[in-house]
């Protein structure tokens, strides 16, 4: 159309057409290079795709991600891993990464009659060996027997509706014993389980594992750093992949990791100069401090198996210049590249000083969202004993099988020295308590709260997570109607998963 001037008008532009498409059987180091182009390049993702080569993704990681540091790069590349036959306290060790995603076999499904365990090396002493075979052995024979009597219980007082099919009122039933007998299940136990995880979430996991103070972990981390660089398993074996061997060929050790606790240990150890441990509620939603106390507290808690408020009381009495000390020990050691210690993630409006059994802990362990600070295994913090023992006549069972391993324990600590104490950990059932710092907002605890105190879901982590509802309620009365929980005290079906 001609305007007052003669000329015509630009005739509008068409719209231009937005173009999506999957991208599948190209290898992670690639794609990664292909996605990072984007920023550095006017193709297309076909363009690029078919441009590079692997000499080329391997050029350019070399430079951008290793020597002008862009870490991003790798959150390109992602990663499906098995790792099968490790321990449950490897496992836990390996599913510690706040940017995972992945699956552990649940014990409720697994068959524990020819059981498959860790067995440490005990600095080599046969006799230690021997005792913890022994003592494991019997733990799952326990575990065995109590399983039995505990489904036999339960279909006493559990009649089968008439519209249950026989082989689901059994599966459920049995998945119920099992949720009780898991408490004599040892850390030593072999466990399975599946990650997909972005190369830098990779390279990040095998430093901390390389960086572990047990065998079994740091060897654990080896073995992740030889899949990703050597040819993976494919169902296609038109060609042969190999999935992150730049990205990861310099996972090493992090001395930032190994110096900082060396020094927190010792810092904690002097601190507390031998205290008995304060007793502590299953939950505590602990007040405010000073960010500089939080974070000196927190540093040092990972160290120890004292309660935070107890820690903090003797941090709070330390002058400035004493705490500042305690912080400097966690920088200390900080290379160019090293994020800062996971203590360091502090400022959260609701902190919950959590001691639960470890089986307990596995699940709630699976939250992302929150920042959660560790403490070390232990016997230090007793057992908890399933009400449903008692109500089978199997509670007096299960308290002499705990004073035998714990026997066991005090045998091996004596008579195996510093590896004898290091190692005997991995006897420790589910049974015991763990002391963990879960740090997060209130839509994570709202979140936790509602998921966690489903009838379905196990007693143990349903106290804990109706414990946290409470808290949060009794502090913030205004805010506790927005959680829709479970009231845990009202009778469970257990017919009902």
């Amino acid at each position: 159309m001609a305007n007052q001037n003669g000329s015509h008008d630009p005739q509008p532009s068409q719209p231009a057409t937005t173009s999506v498409y999957a991208i599948y059987g190209v290898e992670p180091e690639v794609q990664a290079y292909a996605m990072a182009k984007y920023s550095r390049s006017a193709l297309s993702m076909k363009e690029s795709l078919r441009e590079i080569s692997e000499q080329k993704a391997e050029k350019f990681l070399n430079t951008y991600y290793f020597q002008y540091g862009h870490r991003s790069i790798a959150d390109l590349a992602h990663i499906a891993m098995a790792i099968e036959r490790l321990s449950i306290l490897a496992a836990i060790a390996v599913v510690d990464e706040q940017r995972w995603d992945g699956q552990e076999r649940s014990t409720r499904y697994q068959d524990f009659s020819h059981p498959d365990y860790y067995v440490p090396e005990f600095g080599g002493n046969a006799a230690a060996r021997s005792l913890f075979r022994d003592t494991i052995d019997r733990l799952f024979s326990e575990y065995q027997a109590i399983s039995a009597r505990l489904f036999a219980h339960l279909q006493e007082r559990t009649p089968r509706p008439i519209d249950m099919k026989q082989e689901a009122y059994e599966r459920t039933l049995r998945a119920r014993a099992f949720d009780v007998a898991r408490y004599l299940l040892p850390l030593a136990t072999n466990t399975s389980l599946g990650q997909i995880v972005n190369a830098r979430t990779l390279e990040s996991q095998i430093s901390r594992l390389l960086s572990d103070p047990f065998p079994e972990v740091r060897a654990l981390g080896e073995s992740l750093k030889e899949a990703a660089r050597n040819p993976a398993y494919s169902l296609n074996q038109a060609k042969e992949v190999r999935p992150a061997p730049t990205l990861v060929k310099y996972a090493e050790a992090s001395p930032y990791l190994l110096r900082s606790r060396e020094e927190l240990s010792a810092a904690a150890a002097e601190l507390m100069s031998g205290a008995a441990i304060a007793s502590a509620p299953p939950v505590d939603l602990l007040d405010g401090e000073p960010l500089e106390v939080e974070i000196a507290t927190t540093l040092l808690y990972e160290h120890c198996a004292y309660p935070y408020r107890q820690i903090r009381e003797r941090v709070a009495a330390l002058n400035a210049n004493q705490r500042r000390e305690i912080v400097d020990l966690g920088v200390k050691h900080r290379g160019p590249h090293d994020e800062l210690l996971r203590a360091f993630n502090a400022g959260q409006g609701l902190r919950f000083d959590i001691l639960m059994d470890i089986g307990g802990f596995r699940d709630l362990h699976r939250h992302r969202r929150c920042v959660q600070i560790h403490q070390v295994f232990t016997d230090a913090h007793g057992y908890e004993a399933p009400e449903e023992l008692a109500a089978a006549g199997l509670h007096q069972r299960y308290d002499d099988v705990m004073r035998h391993l714990e026997q066991a324990l005090a045998e091996l600590s004596r008579t195996a020295g510093e590896h004898g104490r290091a190692d005997a950990v991995y006897l420790l059932p589910l049974a015991f308590r763990k002391r963990t710092l879960f740090k997060m907002d209130f839509a994570e605890a709202a979140y936790i709260s509602e998921l966690r105190t489903g009838a379905a879901g196990h007693f143990s982590y349903r106290r804990i997570a109706y414990l946290m509802y409470e808290a949060v309620a009794e502090r913030y009365p205004a805010l506790a109607r927005h959680f829709r929980v479970t009231d845990v005290r009202e009778p469970v079906d257990l017919l009902k998963r």
